[in-house]
């Protein structure tokens, strides 16, 4: 008996327990969704450019079966984040509000506008907000929403649940590549809307002119600007079509002639380039070809174009397209400016295979653009970019010529240490030979365009350029709507069935067609860009991820004969950290959190030291010796295999 009582008195104390647990989680809950996180805070005005802006009941703008679907507006925005605003009108005796289920007190809301703070209840990528049973129940825009885009806050690597050991082993490499002779690199990584990842590694200028490495080296830092290349034709030409059309001020099938002149055409040389070999189409049908041009063909990198003018260079075959100090440039540009390179160089320039016929990059081709997007907006590249897309977003570290924009040598990564002479190789007009900090290395760029063009010229930090980068996930940023997510689809589709690896301008992963940057685990419909000083940006939209890596690999010696065959023979170039694609391999391993990472990544970093090893074999059977002890090749190696140690 006393053992049965104590068993009665058991389970009504656990059942007791048991209901006070109900009960707290169900007051809980409901202080939570009600009287604590969502409250409707009243403020004077809304304003700016919106991911959504509806209006309830009725947003879609018509009645049928799917009255589900009029009482609710689903959008983007990251875990963690986000407010949305209401226009409540006079009429709206009472209504009932609910963001992702949780309800909203709407007891004392009233005419007027309203800030809901909806962070504590947001998920990444799609949530919703309810708006029903508004009374009376015949009203028209009623209760209108504004819904603001997605920002990039500060988080950490554990709150999007990646594992730390990538990083880690990532900063190892580019570390004892430091150590060994490589310059500096940035990384900076945005997952689910949440800077996640900063670093920074090396120094600014690492050799002195000679060759030889410099005493006091001043560090990197998470500041420092680096010169994007042609990772400059994205967020200057790419941003700004895409913005232009969804303003409605542009059209991927404008002619160029219309926006340029009929000097596009008229100012035509004929070169007879080698390359047509016995099939040259004549001088009057390349006119053709180049006057119905449109915007499209040339971001594709495919308007018959040449990869580059040499505008800056006296000397260049112009007919077999080589460096040649025996033969005069015929689209040179003496004493260029940003108008004569246009007038006297691209409208000059005739078209070296037939439009659409096959995609060569070329550097013209955005050359041109950033043109066309300056004609249209009555603004340079620099000014019009500041305007729309940096100012707004809150990037201060970002810009065409640095030292002209308020900045230093020292706030910006070295890139070739003799100017553009490669260690005294080439020679043309006004060329530099000093180390080249804080100014554009591109010679187009530099000599021709003033520092500000569509295909190189842009310096940023990582970090701001990974928030810039991220605007591809949504379209927009905080109360700035940039493109719809049509227009930048239209951009990102493959292009053709031979080039899946382009969209429109992007660079695309299609099927591991570009791994060796993008690492073999991104989805095909990554895309991004890379730039020839060593510079890389990937955005993953499966997995809400942004990669931005820089370096400035392009700071180091010439390495061998003093020839133009070997005229790009960088140092840099034979260290792991210059493979860019690297990074994001890694950093995919770090999705996983259910294996022995540990285990994958000693092994795999064994892997890299036997690949390296391979290289080097390679490279000195190509040589047909070995190589000086002091060679970039071994100091590579030695890095790579330090790590295990």
């Amino acid at each position: 008996m006393k053992g049965l009582l104590i068993f009665v008195l058991s389970a009504t104390v656990f059942l007791a327990i048991l209901g006070m647990g109900v009960f707290l989680t169900q007051c809980s809950n409901e202080d939570y969704s009600i009287s604590g996180e969502l409250v409707m805070n009243r403020i004077n005005n809304v304003s700016g450019s919106w991911q959504g802006k509806v209006s309830f009941p009725d947003w879609k703008g018509y009645v049928d079966d799917t009255l589900a679907m009029n009482s609710m507006y689903s959008f983007n925005m990251n875990k963690g984040q986000g407010k949305v605003y209401f226009d409540i009108s006079a009429e709206v005796e009472s209504f009932e509000l609910f963001v992702n289920n949780h309800r909203v007190d709407t007891t004392n809301v009233t005419a007027g506008t309203y800030e809901l703070d909806i962070s504590n209840y947001t998920t990444n990528n799609i949530n919703t907000i309810q708006v029903s049973n508004i009374m009376p129940n015949r009203l028209s825009n009623a209760v209108t929403l504004y819904v603001p885009y997605p920002e990039v806050i500060n988080g950490s690597l554990e709150e999007v649940g990646l594992r730390s050991e990538p990083f880690d082993l990532i900063s190892k490499i580019i570390e004892s590549d430091v150590n060994h002779g490589f310059p500096g690199a940035q990384l900076a990584v945005v997952k689910d809307g949440k800077l996640i990842y900063e670093n920074s590694w090396g120094y600014l200028n690492s050799y002195n002119q000679d060759g030889t490495e410099l005493d006091n080296k001043v560090k990197v830092t998470n500041d420092t600007l680096f010169d994007l290349a042609s990772n400059t034709k994205m967020y200057s030409v790419a941003y700004g079509i895409q913005y232009l059309m969804e303003n409605g001020k542009i059209k991927l099938e404008d002619k160029i002639v219309d926006i340029i002149g009929s000097k596009f055409v008229d100012n035509t040389l004929e070169i007879k380039f080698a390359s047509f070999g016995e099939n040259y189409p004549g001088f009057s049908k390349i006119k053709e070809w180049k006057s119905n041009l449109t915007i499209k063909d040339v971001m594709m990198h495919r308007a018959g174009f040449p990869d580059g003018g040499h505008y800056h260079n006296q000397k260049y075959d112009a007919i077999n397209q080589r460096l040649d100090e025996n033969v005069d440039n015929v689209l040179y540009v003496e004493n260029a400016t940003r108008e004569k390179t246009l007038n006297e160089g691209i409208c000059k320039t005739p078209l070296i295979y037939e439009p659409g016929t096959k995609t060569l990059y070329s550097d013209i081709d955005y050359m041109l653009l950033g043109m066309i997007i300056e004609k249209i907006t009555g603004e340079d590249l620099n000014t019009f970019l500041k305007k729309t897309y940096w100012d707004p977003m809150g990037l201060t570290h970002i810009t065409y010529n640095p030292l002209d924009n308020g900045f230093k040598k020292e706030d910006c990564a070295a890139t070739e240490l003799n100017g553009n002479t490669r260690d005294g190789v080439l020679s043309f007009p006004r060329v530099r030979k000093e180390t080249i900090q804080g100014e554009v290395h591109d010679e187009e760029a530099y000599y021709t365009m003033e520092g500000i063009s569509g295909h190189a010229g842009l310096f940023s930090n990582a970090s701001d350029l990974a928030k810039l980068a991220s605007v591809m996930l949504t379209g927009g940023y905080g109360n700035n709507r940039f493109f719809s997510k049509d227009i930048r689809d239209i951009f990102i589709a493959p292009q053709f069935s031979n080039t899946m690896n382009y969209g429109i301008g992007w660079w695309r992963e299609a099927d591991d067609r570009r791994v060796y940057y993008f690492g073999t685990q991104a989805p095909e419909s990554t895309i991004g860009h890379q730039g020839w000083t060593g510079t890389l940006t990937m955005i993953d939209f499966d997995n809400n991820l942004v990669v931005v890596y820089l370096t400035n690999s392009k700071n180091t010696p010439i390495i061998g004969e003093k020839t133009l065959d070997n005229a790009n023979n960088f140092g840099g170039n034979y260290y792991t950290s210059a493979t860019l694609g690297f990074v994001p391999q890694l950093i995919y391993m770090g999705l996983d959190n259910t294996g022995d990472i540990d285990d994958a990544l000693s092994s795999l970093t064994k892997d890299i030291i036997n690949e390296k090893q391979k290289h080097v074999e390679s490279k000195e059977a190509k040589n047909g010796s070995k190589f000086e002890e002091n060679h970039p090749l071994y100091k590579g190696k030695e890095a790579i295999d330090e790590i295990m140690k």
